[in-house]
């Protein structure tokens, strides 16, 4: 599902004035000074532009990390130490979980360094810098040229953007659109790849009220973590190594006991994943109607399966613990969104805005000329789309996050590809860089389980779709059992 607005790798922000709703927007730090530092002083703002965002001196940009794949976390001590939710960190307290010590159950507290655990394959990413390089991006592309060259376009000049922009060994460079490719930013980034756990209460804390308060407001859960960087005894990223010290950082975030008070200034820094706010009518009409009504259905049947097995073993109960958290998240944010949307009448709300629009465009011969079909080839497009929806729904689910036999297969498919292509030698470290990868999904496959969610979930893929959607294997396979799903599941995973 593209979003019409960017895929947001790191921006921010919310603002919540003194009384009332917040500021809309996500706004770029880099920016704040020209556009946003007048309103955030007149709403009771005390600090300024510099202090959120400076290239010259710590400042609060360098206390805000990417904690892991998508979740943020807060550096609030001399020494590293990062603060984050429960839930961006259950995957690691799963990790380090068992019967003996069920850290989910029980919560986890380090006494002193030496106990702190380590956590392979994650990380932290700080900004270090931001730049607007649309200019250089879009040089050369022009609105006449077709998506495809426009694109390789773009990917050339980001290419040479990136080889040629001057940074540190230890910092990366990555060039991001917003706004659909209308702009362009490139961040410098620093990743430390040695964070470890310091603590978490247990799950009756961090996780209280489970599914059924998840995206529910007002919430009563103590929804944090206790994690810290590590560094070399340079201050520099490095592996993860008992000489490793804690991480000095330019800036943290000084911990306040007085608490807030009505009408204080409060800003949300962090960073969000992407915005849908711009999506137009036909767009909101088929989440309604077909996106979220099929992921929802794939996921209906996975969770039955695994809160059953979750709730009968209690070793499942942990192996399964980080899957089901992440599979119920989207479940429960996908029913929330239906509902909010159906609530607030947003489909009726979207047709008047662009009814309007259409009034505006009519007055004006220039915005006509530019912008005046734009509305029929949405709709155009969401009718083309429609009939792949679906279809590239149930497959995405059930092969990318629901049957980990599918992941397996297409890590397979990647090694056979490998020394097709490179012989042994390309074999050996496709193999080297998939090991770490199979060790975390066998250290919590349950191959029992897997098959009765696959079961589960196909008769969707085999029913619900029209026939030129279904791979022909498939298909003879589910023939070749008899047309029963359990004895076709059960012949897979013999």
């Amino acid at each position: 599902m593209k979003s019409f607005r960017v895929f947001l790798f790191s921006l921010l922000v919310l603002l919540i004035p003194r009384l009332g709703f917040g500021g809309e927007g996500m706004w770029l730090p880099l920016l704040l000074k020209a556009l946003n530092e007048a309103d955030m002083k007149s709403l009771g703002m005390r600090m300024s532009a510099e202090d959120i965002y400076s290239v010259n001196r710590g400042s609060l940009k360098d206390a805000i990390v990417r904690f892991g794949g998508g979740c943020t976390g807060s550096i609030i001590s001399s020494r590293g130490l990062l603060l984050t939710n429960h839930h961006c960190g259950y995957g690691q307290i799963q990790a380090h979980s068992s019967l003996e010590h069920n850290y989910l159950e029980e919560g986890f507290w380090a006494k002193d360094l030496s106990e702190e655990l380590p956590n392979p394959g994650l990380s932290v990413t700080f900004i270090v810098s931001m730049h607007d390089v649309t200019e250089r991006v879009l040089q050369g592309v022009s609105e006449d040229l077709e998506p495809r060259e426009r694109q390789s376009r773009i990917d050339r000049n980001i290419a040479a953007l990136r080889k040629d922009f001057p940074r540190q060994p230890h910092e990366d460079v990555q060039v991001r659109p917003f706004f659909q490719g209308n702009q362009y930013f490139l961040f410098v980034t620093v990743t430390y790849r040695d964070v470890r756990l310091v603590g978490a209460p247990p799950s009756s804390i961090g996780k209280f009220g489970y599914d059924t308060d998840n995206w529910v407001w007002p919430r009563h859960t103590g929804d944090f973590a206790l994690f810290r960087v590590y560094a070399d005894p340079n201050n520099l990223p490095a592996e993860y190594s008992p000489d490793n010290v804690p991480f000095t950082p330019k800036h943290f975030l000084p911990i306040s006991l007085d608490g807030i008070r009505e009408g204080d200034f409060t800003l949300v820094f962090g960073f969000p994943g992407r915005t849908q706010e711009y999506l137009p009518s036909p767009a909101v009409q088929q989440i309604i109607e077909v996106i979220d009504p099929a992921l929802i259905a794939v996921r209906d049947r996975s969770l039955n399966v695994i809160n059953a097995a979750m709730k009968a073993d209690p070793a499942v109960k942990i192996q399964y613990a980080s899957k089901q958290s992440s599979l119920a998240n989207g479940w429960k944010k996908w029913q929330g969104e239906m509902l909010g949307l159906q609530k607030t009448d947003a489909l009726s709300k979207k047709r008047r805005f662009e009814e309007e629009l259409t009034l505006r465009l009519q007055r004006n011969p220039e915005l006509r000329r530019r912008y005046g079909g734009l509305l029929d080839d949405f709709t155009r497009f969401y009718q083309q789309r429609a009939p792949l929806v679906r279809a590239a729904i149930y497959y995405s689910e059930i092969t990318g996050r629901n049957v980990d036999l599918f992941r397996l297969a297409a890590y397979a498919r990647r090694l056979e590809n490998a020394f097709k292509n490179h012989g042994p030698q390309g074999f050996e470290s496709a193999r080297d860089n998939l090991l770490p990868t199979f060790e975390r999904i066998y250290k919590n496959y349950r191959p029992e389980i897997d098959r009765d969610v696959f079961a589960a979930v196909m008769p969707l893929y085999l029913e619900e779709l029209p026939e030129h959607f279904i791979a022909a294997e498939a298909r003879q396979g589910f023939q070749a059992a008899g047309n029963d799903y359990q004895q076709w599941a059960a012949q897979l995973f013999e």
